[in-house]
C-alpha cells in the first residue's frame, strides 16, 4: 500500500470514528466489568463480571441453539448503560437461514431495539472490519455479532481491539472445530424451558450454560 493510500485510509477511519461518537454520545461511561446479576456466576469471574475490555465467545450447543445464544447476549446487554447504543454485526453470507434480529424478540428480553445498530456484512473481512471499527470508535456500549470461522490469530486480533478500547465484544462462533482462542471466556449455550404465565405465554427465558 502506498503512503498516499495509507494516509487516505487513516483519514477515512478518523471520519468514521468521529461520526460514530457524534451519533452515539455517552462514550465516557466506561465500566470495567459486566455483572450477570447472579452471585453463583459473578463470584467466579474477575471483578465480579465479564471483563469489558475483552472478547467473549458464545458457542451455541447445536444449530438449533443459535437463537438461544442471541437471546443470552441480548439479556447480558440489558445490564449495560441505557444511554448508549449497541452494535450488532451480522454476516449475511451462509447464515440467512437463521433469520435476522427481531425487534419484538429483543424487547421481550428487555433490550430496547431502538438502541441497536445492525450492520450486515457480505464477507468475513467485512465482518472483522466492522467489529474492529465499532470497537475502536469507543462509541457503543458493546459490540456483538457472529462469525463463521475463528482461529487463534483472528481471536487475538479481536481481543486486542476490545482490550485497547475497554469494550466487551460478544461473539457467536460455530461449535464445530473449536480451536484455541484468545477469548477471556467461552460460553456454551443450550436451550432450556422458559417459565410461562397462567395463559401459557413466556414470562422468563432460560438457558443452559457451560
Amino acid at each position: 500500500m502506498s503512503e498516499t493510500a495509507d494516509l487516505t485510509a487513516a483519514r477515512n477511519r478518523a471520519v468514521i470514528m468521529e461520526e460514530l461518537r457524534r451519533l452515539m454520545p455517552g462514550a465516557e461511561e466506561l465500566r470495567t466489568a459486566l455483572p450477570l446479576g447472579l452471585f453463583a456466576i459473578d463470584s467466579h469471574l474477575p471483578q465480579g463480571g465479564l471483563a469489558c475490555g475483552a472478547l467473549h465467545e458464545i458457542v451455541p450447543d447445536g444449530e438449533r441453539a443459535t437463537a438461544a445464544a442471541f437471546g443470552f447476549i441480548a439479556a447480558l446487554l440489558t445490564r449495560l448503560p441505557r444511554t448508549r447504543r449497541l452494535v450488532f454485526v451480522m454476516p449475511g453470507y451462509g447464515q440467512r437461514h437463521l433469520g435476522r434480529l427481531s425487534g419484538h424478540g429483543l424487547k421481550a428480553l428487555g433490550l430496547d431495539p431502538v438502541r441497536v445498530i445492525m450492520v450486515e456484512t457480505a464477507h468475513r473481512t467485512q465482518t472483522l472490519w466492522a467489529m474492529e471499527e465499532a470497537l475502536r470508535s469507543g462509541a457503543p456500549a458493546a459490540v456483538a455479532g457472529m462469525i463463521d470461522k475463528l482461529d487463534l490469530k483472528l481471536s487475538q486480533r479481536l481481543h486486542l481491539a476490545a482490550t485497547d478500547c475497554g469494550l466487551p465484544l460478544l461473539l457467536i462462533r460455530p461449535a464445530r472445530d473449536l480451536e484455541s482462542s484468545a477469548a477471556a471466556t467461552r460460553w456454551r449455550i443450550g436451550t432450556a424451558e422458559a417459565a410461562r404465565d397462567r395463559f401459557g405465554l413466556f414470562v422468563r427465558p432460560g438457558w443452559r450454560l457451560h
